[in-house]
Formats: structure tokens, C-alpha cells, sequence
């Protein structure tokens, strides 16, 4: 195992003029390194081609050929064919394989047929619309009849709407432009919905969750709509690798679909390595900063002069590596930077200034939070350095898939931090490679999703009396409606009277409230970036340090009514690190093994202080308390109790019991997301200690009010209001679920619990390890 001696002599001579290693050099000796847990080669394949279709338009032809394009992927001409055919299609190819043309060239011949067809296109962000416009717009200007293509969002100008509503052959937007601006005012859209012949929903991989379960619902709108005004659009979706691409489709249209998953495009080469840091104190189980080893090999490739993207999982070590890299690679004297961040809070101006800089090479690396997923073009990339691991199979593969975009080789290094999920997969590598992506799961039916929704579809149009919603008898909701003073029945209609406009009370990503803004008042008042609801308690609190592109900002103020943030720049030595507080309380039992428990809860959260970790060493420099808003919700969860038996057996003092219920619920939050194959966000941990001798009442399904016979109580509960359907597989999956986490503690190699089994409590080791020996040996499982 390399010193950290060794490390800093690394770093230097790759400092030193002349010091710049040979790229192919550096792959042997980081496939040499003892911390590479595991290396795959991926060989790059050949395209498969097939001819242009004989009906295309001569101008389609002659565009095509004009960038080169004189035959179709395989997987191109197929999607081509069915769209023709009247078959709803969802095409599931790689990373950059082709798939723009895959909805593009169908829908752009149907036009050229009959100029008065429509079509929408859905985009999951902002940035990929304009991306996808600036290639669409080239279309149209290669192509006979003035065909109208035009995004219609948020930026879009006030005076430019009702020129896209009548003249726009092809409408670009995103989820909750639909949502908000278009479907509420459908009667300004008579147009585009009365000759609305393609729907194209890009990256539906993206749509699960909260998010796919809000779209399914917004297509049953869609679909009414469509129907009030005659329309039966064809729907065209193309995917990033998933599980279940077609289900997934199937479940936010409500309509069966063709699958291509075949792809023709070729594949260049791909080198992956699994990088775990190196251990810096046995006893303890703590390694090396996967920080600081991801700026170190990230910084090694651009001094190599390759094009890097570095991937992060959180917006605070997305602003840590940009400071870091930053200073290992300057910019030249008088020049612009060479390494910028990238994420989500940005204002839209910068981000296309970022995407520009990438697709021309001014730019030669970014770090980015997951916003960079998705199919922007970013040019041409060699190498993609992951600061963690991303919490799914598919997330993964969608960033390694953005380096090599083009041709040629390209290397992928997934650098794991101490978190067990991590260590899981880095010490497992072929359970990584030998894994199928995860499934994209919805849950349309949540109960809070389907109310805001059919306020809306009641706002649109009147709901007759036996009409359904997704296929639901939702009666008793329309009637609930009514009793609460939003709908009145008048016929067999039920028509909306509120005065309230409910699309504007309804958060598509999440069900929370609207985003703060970050405004800098170091000099002249400017707004520079924003947070969305949630995170803005945790990252603007008072005296907290925001980081934006690698620079500092104290902030003064948060304006919880205004929404606003007041910050000032500054040269900080540290950043703040937010300590939150969770607290949940059972609502309802709708499952019951022994100690095993799955039903409703109430989830609390609440900011309380934060932490000054200082940037070069990582240390605890100082703390702070805060009293800010709790934010609550309803939600699912599985929990486990531990019986008073158990936790009364354990042969320590009661604090090392106690370390040993946080080291265990620490381990099975992580192991939970393995088995469920969803990301860690999707899941919330707590622990209720019940120590205080009154344990919470929890009224029961199915019986009289249930007195707990246990302590602890460790929760693993649904992260968004009303669940989406995790809670319950825990719940099922209970047994292997802790034979698998008793195999991830009992197999690390520290001595008393670390990061990578039990997390921070140092001691919980064995006292967690003699608790699920009692309840798996001991037949309380």
C-alpha cells in the first residue's frame, strides 16, 4: 500500500515541467495499484448499419448527407419503421448511440408529409431542451415549409408565447411546463392539441420516484386532453439502460409499447477500475479522503491534457473538488478557468456558457453533481472519475458512458468513499459488472400525487361522474373535493369553483416549496445560483459557508418567507457541514412479523447546528447551533424493534449499546438500498431510543392500540411524502436482509467498527453484531 509519503512524490513529479506522465504509462501502473480492486475492459464494437428508408424526403436525405450520414444504426431504422407503423416505441440504447435521431427523423418526415401534424417534446431539464434545439433548429433550416421549432418554458419571453402556441410545428418544454403553463391553458393550445401527432419523452430513465410518479399522472392528463380535442398521438421514448424500460413506459402512459434494446452504434473502448483508498489507520478502519484521492487522479489526467469530467454526489463536494482542481490546475496567466463546476442552482446563463466551453475545449474539466447525467452534449471526453459511488447500477454506467462519447478509448475510475454501500461494491466489483441495472419504479397511486393531479384534471375540464383516472374509480375523491369546496357537481359533471389555480401549488420533483435564491451583496446586490426548499435549511443557514464554483460566501441572512439568501463573499479556511435531526412516529401497523414492522409514519426534520470542517485537513474546527423550521411529512416505513430481551442481554454499558443500534441501522440503510437497487436519497434512517420508558402508542391496522415490547427502534423509511412503494419490499425481504448486513459487518477487516461497516460510532461493531445474532440465530428474525 502506497505511503502518503509516496503519494505526495506522485503528485509532485506530475507537477514538475517534463513531469507529465504518458497516458498509457499511467493505466499500467493504476491497474499496478494495490487500491484497484478491480479492472474490466470493455473492447469497442463495430457499428451496424442499415439503409436510409425509401420514403424519406430528398431534403432529409440530403441534410443527413451533409453531416455525413449516408446509412442508419440499426437500432435507428427500427424505431424509424415502427413509429411509421402507428407503434408507440421506446428505444433503449447506450450513452450516446444515436438516439436523438431515433425520434427526430420519424417525426420530422411526418411533417414534411402533412405540415399541419404537431408534435411536444418532453425534456427532464432545461439544459438538455436547448441542447436538443440547437440541433432541431438546424433541421429547420435545412428543411422546405418553415417548419416552426421553439422551446417554451419558464425563460421563454411573455411576448413570444402566442407566436409558438399558433405557428409551432415542434414544442420543446419539460415536465413542468406541461404542468404548469400548457395543460391549464390548453384552450390557448387548440392548435397544437387538435393536430398533436408524436409525443417524445427523452431520458425516461429519469422519471421514477416522486418524479415518474407525478408524470404518469400528468399523461392521464395529457391523454384527457387529447381526447377532449381528437388527437391520438404516437409516443416515442427513449432510455438510458434500465430494467424495465417498457414497464416503465407502460406505467406513465398507460399504453403498450414496442421495445428496441438493440443498439447499432458502435462503442469505443472503455478501461474501468474500481479504486478503494488506502487505509491510513488500521485499528480504526479509516482510509485515505476518497476527496483528495479523487483530486489527485482526476488532476493527473489533466495535466495529461485529457479531457475529464469528474462526477460528485452531493453540491458540497461538487464545490470542494472545483476549489481543489482549481489550484492544481491553474488557469494561464490573464486566462479564463480550465476547471469549472457544474450543477444544479447555477442560473442558465453560466450552465450554456459551461456546455459551450466543453463542446469547443476551452473548458477541459468539470465536476458536476448528476445534472451532467444526461445527454447534453459535452463534447468529446476521455476520462470520467467518479467521487463515490453513485447508489445505482444504472446512474454508474450512465457516467463512465460520458467520457469516450466519440471515438477512440476512454477510462472510467470509480473511487469509493468509506460508506458501506461503497465498500460493498468496491470489494465486489463482479457483483457490479454481473449486476443488471435497477428498475425505474413509480407509484402513480400515492394518494397525495392523485389528489393534486385531479384537482388539476377538474381545472381543465369538468370530470363526469363515471369517468375514471388512470383507469381508477376516483368517485370518493371527487366527492371529498367537493366537501372541502374546490368542486361542485352540476349534472353528471364536477366542475372546479375554487379560485385557487392548483397546478402552481404542485411541485413536480419533489412535494415541497418553491426554490430560495441566493443573492451576493458583496457589492452591487446580485442573484448568483438557488436551492431548492429542502436543501436550502441545510446548505444557507445563518453563518453557513455556500460554496459556488469554488468560491466562498458567508451567509448573513435566510429569509424563510421571502425565500431568499443573503451572502456575502469571502476567504474562508473551512466549510459548514449541517447537523440535522430526525424524528419519527408511528401512525399505523400494516404489516407485523415479531420485531419486524411495516405501515405509516410521521417524519420530522429539523436543522438544529453545523459543523466547521476545515478544506486542506478535513478537521473539526468548530460548531454552531441553529433553531430553524421542521419540516414534517407522512410517509412509509419498515422498522425493527429490538426486543428488551436483546438489548438488555448485551453484555457492554448502555452507551455501547446504544452505539451498537446506530452502527447496525447505519449498515442495513446502506445494505436496503442494495437490495431495493434505488438510490440512497430515496431512503431515510432513524432511531428512536425509547429509553425513556414511554414508548409511543401505534394504533394498529387491525386491532387495538400496540404497545411496543422493545427499546430501540431503528426506522428505514420512504424519503418522500406518502412513499412510492419502498418500504413494503423491506419489509418482505427482512431475513436476508439482515443475514446480508451481518455478513458486511462481520467481513470488515477493522476491529471495532469504521466508516465502511458501521459508520462513525467507533465500538458499535460488536455490540451490533451480538444483536443480529440474537434476532437471526435466536429465531426472532
Amino acid at each position: 500500500m502506497r505511503s502518503e509519503l509516496q503519494v505526495r512524490l506522485d503528485e509532485e513529479a506530475l507537477a514538475r515541467p517534463g513531469g507529465r506522465e504518458d497516458a498509457g504509462a499511467y493505466l499500467v501502473r493504476l491497474r499496478a495499484d494495490p487500491c484497484v480492486t478491480g479492472y474490466h475492459r470493455i473492447p469497442s464494437r463495430p457499428a451496424r448499419f442499415v439503409e436510409l428508408p425509401d420514403d424519406l424526403h430528398p431534403a432529409v436525405v440530403r441534410f443527413l448527407a451533409e453531416r455525413s450520414v449516408t446509412r442508419l444504426y440499426s437500432h435507428q431504422g427500427e424505431c424509424y419503421a415502427n413509429v411509421r407503423a402507428g407503434k408507440d416505441t421506446v428505444v433503449l440504447t447506450p450513452t450516446a448511440s444515436g438516439k436523438t435521431l431515433c425520434y427526430n427523423l420519424p417525426v420530422l418526415q411526418g411533417i414534411l408529409e402533412n405540415p399541419d401534424r404537431r408534435a411536444l417534446y418532453l425534456f427532464p431539464t432545461k439544459a438538455l431542451t436547448y441542447d436538443q434545439l440547437d440541433d432541431l433548429i438546424g433541421w429547420s433550416s435545412a428543411l422546405p415549409g418553415e417548419i416552426g421549432v421553439h422551446a417554451y418554458d419558464g425563460d421563454t419571453p411573455p411576448d413570444a408565447r402566442p407566436a409558438i402556441r399558433s405557428r409551432a410545428h415542434v414544442v420543446l418544454t419539460n415536465p413542468d411546463m406541461l404542468h404548469t403553463g400548457i395543460l391549464p391553458h390548453h384552450t390557448k393550445w387548440t392548435r397544437v392539441f387538435e393536430n398533436l401527432a408524436y409525443i417524445v419523452v427523452d431520458e425516461l430513465h429519469t422519471y421514477r420516484g416522486v418524479f415518474g410518479s407525478h408524470l404518469a399522472n400528468l399523461f392521464r392528463r395529457l391523454e384527457r386532453i387529447c381526447r377532449f380535442y381528437g388527437s391520438a398521438p404516437r409516443i416515442i421514448c427513449a432510455s438510458a439502460t434500465i430494467a424495465n424500460p417498457g414497464e416503465l413506459a407502460e406505467g406513465l402512459t398507460g399504453r403498450p409499447f414496442t421495445m428496441i434494446a438493440e443498439s447499432g452504434a458502435p462503442e469505443a473502448e472503455k478501461h474501468l477500475f474500481f479504486y478503494n483508498p488506502p487505509v491510513v489507520n488500521r485499528e480504526l478502519g479509516i482510509r485515505r479522503s476518497y476527496v483528495k484521492e479523487t483530486r489527485r487522479i482526476a488532476a493527473a489526467f489533466l495535466r495529461m491534457m485529457k479531457g475529464a469530467i469528474v462526477f460528485a454526489n452531493s453540491r458540497l463536494v461538487t464545490e470542494i473538488l472545483v476549489r481543489y482542481l482549481k489550484r492544481d490546475i491553474p488557469p494561464p496567466p490573464g486566462g479564463a478557468d480550465r476547471v469549472v463546476g457544474y450543477r444544479g442552482g447555477y442560473l442558465p446563463r453560466e450552465r450554456r456558457r459551461i456546455e459551450q466551453g466543453l463542446r469547443d475545449g476551452a473548458i477541459r474539466g468539470v465536476v458536476s453533481t448528476n445534472a451532467l447525467e444526461l445527454g447534453i452534449d459535452i463534447g468529446s471526453l476521455d476520462v470520467a472519475v467518479l467521487a463515490g459511488y453513485p447508489g445505482t447500477v444504472a446512474s454508474t454506467w450512465q457516467r463512465i458512458g460520458r467520457a469516450g462519447r466519440r471515438a477512440g478509448s476512454a477510462v472510467g475510475v470509480m473511487v469509493a468513499s468509506s460508506a458501506p454501500l461503497d465498500q460493498f461494491i468496491v470489494n465486489h466489483p463482479e457483483y457490479f459488472l454481473g449486476q443488471s441495472p435497477e428498475s425505474g419504479l413509480i407509484n402513480p397511486e400515492n394518494i397525495h400525487i392523485l389528489i393534486s393531479h385531479l384537482q388539476c384534471a377538474a381545472f381543465e375540464l369538468p370530470v363526469g361522474e363515471d369517468e375514471r383516472f388512470g383507469g381508477h374509480d376516483v368517485g370518493e375523491i371527487l366527492e371529498y373535493l367537493s366537501e372541502r369546496g374546490f368542486l361542485h357537481k352540476a349534472g353528471a359533471k364536477w366542475h372546479w369553483t375554487s379560485e385557487s389555480y392548483p397546478a402552481n401549488a404542485i411541485s413536480l420533483r419533489s412535494i415541497g416549496s418553491d426554490n430560495f435564491l441566493v443573492v451576493e451583496t458583496t457589492g452591487e446586490a446580485r442573484v448568483i445560483g438557488e436551492v431548492d426548499y429542502s436543501s436550502a435549511f441545510q446548505t444557507l443557514h445563518q453563518k453557513a459557508i455556500y460554496l459556488h464554483q469554488g468560491q466562498q460566501y458567508y451567509v448573513d441572512d435566510l429569509d424563510v418567507e421571502e425565500r431568499r439568501a443573503y451572502v456575502r463573499a469571502v476567504d474562508s479556511e473551512y466549510y459548514t457541514d449541517a447537523i440535522t435531526h430526525t424524528d419519527v412516529r408511528p401512525l399505523e401497523i400494516a404489516g407485523r412479523d415479531g420485531p419486524h414492522h411495516h405501515g405509516e409514519v410521521h417524519v420530522a426534520h429539523q436543522v438544529v447546528g453545523f459543523k466547521k470542517i476545515k478544506f486542506a485537513t478535513m478537521e473539526n474546527v468548530g460548531s454552531g447551533e441553529l433553531t430553524l423550521p421542521t419540516q414534517e411529512m407522512h410517509t412509509t416505513a419498515w422498522w425493527l424493534g429490538i426486543p428488551r430481551t436483546v438489548f438488555g442481554a448485551l453484555e457492554c454499558s448502555s452507551s455501547e449499546r446504544l452505539d451498537g443500534v446506530y452502527g447496525l441501522a447505519h449498515a442495513l440503510g446502506e445494505i436496503a438500498c442494495v437490495f431495493l437497487m434505488c438510490d440512497p436519497k430515496d431512503l431515510g434512517t432513524s432511531i428512536e431510543t425509547g429509553l425513556d420508558g414511554t414508548p409511543p402508542e401505534i394504533p394498529a391496522a387491525d386491532g387495538p392500540t400496540a404497545q411496543p415490547e422493545h427499546e430501540p427502534t431503528i426506522y428505514v423509511y420512504d424519503n418522500y411524502p406518502g412513499g412510492i412503494g419502498l418500504s413494503r419490499p423491506l419489509y418482505e425481504l427482512r431475513e436476508r436482509l439482515l443475514q446480508e448486513t451481518r455478513r458486511l459487518i462481520g467481513s470488515c477487516a477493522c476491529d471495532s467498527g469504521c466508516p465502511s461497516c458501521t459508520g462513525p460510532a467507533m465500538g458499535a461493531k460488536a455490540p451490533a453484531l451480538a444483536i443480529l445474532d440474537a434476532l437471526i440465530d435466536g429465531g426472532t428474525c
